[in-house]
């Protein structure tokens, strides 16, 4: 697999507290990876180690395929979790700044400034203050200065806090854009239904240490349970349901219906077939939902930090 980042065993310890331990991992290019975990697990730290702020105590950083070197900084993104605007500076005259301070001319920084002001619609925010601006605003803005010079690692470090639903979903569609047009996204949040909509790969670090990593969707096979939520129209909800309970392992279901269902769960072994299922199903009812039961990142987040509370 071509990787764009690649940290080998990485630790970074703050006195006798340890912030990472023994962290791996791989970032393919052209994918967003999700980097999940709770609040103090050392997402931050890793990230700050990926943009030079601070460096590790042991361990190696490779970026496209050559040790991290302060040069790089050219070819990184970063949109902190903590947003770092001049408050009193004029937007433009802002980002000007530090598109220049990116490496671009100042011709090169106005021509792709006004395409991302006119793609955002905020060009009437060119002469407004930081300050008169509200924290959603200002995250636009930040993400444009963050995007503009086409960096090959794009870190974005809780992107959506601050956004309203509409400016949330505008984002998401930029940054699934930027995938595909080339870019390598590192990319940390809170909100699982973010993770869920944008993520190609994803790992998990709790109390510095990394629990599991790899692509999304494989991880979520290992954590399936061979379940599926069905919803049964019959004459007989209680003798089917003791029939199924009598073969099966039957939980109930709480999916929403606008039929009058025997809403269950049925859980078979590994090597069942699902199709065997639903034909006996058939045959003693009329099935209106079958549905498998994938677990979502947030059910195995959950699990996987209660697990190694």
């Amino acid at each position: 697999m071509d990787n764009l980042l690649v940290a080998e065993n990485v630790y970074k310890r703050f006195g006798k507290f340890t912030a990472l331990n023994d962290v791996s991992l791989s970032i393919p290019r052209g994918s967003i990876f999700g980097l999940l975990g709770p609040n103090g697990a050392g997402k931050t730290t890793f990230l700050r180690i990926i943009n030079q702020i601070t460096m590790p105590d042991e361990g190696k950083v490779y970026l496209d395929g050559k040790p991290l070197h302060p040069d790089d900084i050219a070819h990184i993104g970063y949109l902190p979790e903590e947003r770092g605007l001049y408050k009193s500076m004029k937007v433009g005259e802002q980002a000007l700044y530090l598109a220049r301070l990116k490496g671009l001319s100042k011709a090169e920084a106005k021509e792709r400034l006004k395409y991302w002001f006119e793609k955002l619609e905020i060009e009437e925010w060119w002469d407004k203050k930081i300050q008169e601006l509200s924290k959603g605003m200002a995250q636009k803005v930040q993400f444009v200065i963050t995007v503009l010079h086409r960096p090959k690692l794009l870190i974005f470090d809780e992107p959506f806090s601050g956004f309203d639903p509409v400016n949330a979903n505008l984002i998401k569609d930029e940054i699934l854009q930027l995938r595909e047009e080339g870019a390598t996204i590192l990319f940390s949040t809170h909100r699982m239904e973010s993770v869920e909509e944008l993520c190609d790969y994803i790992a998990l670090i709790h109390k510095s240490n990394k629990l599991l990593d790899g692509p999304i969707n494989e991880i979520k096979k290992v954590y399936t349970s061979n379940t599926f939520e069905i919803g049964l129209e019959t004459a007989d909800k209680n003798a089917l349901y003791a029939d199924l309970q009598s073969k099966f392992e039957v939980g109930p279901a709480k999916y929403k219906s606008i039929q009058d269902d025997l809403k269950l769960t049925i859980k078979v072994g590994a090597k069942d077939d699902s199709n065997e299922l639903l034909r006996y199903l058939l045959s003693r009812a009329k099935v209106n939902h079958f549905v498998e039961v994938i677990p979502s990142v947030n059910d195995i987040f959950i699990k996987t930090v209660t697990q190694n509370a």
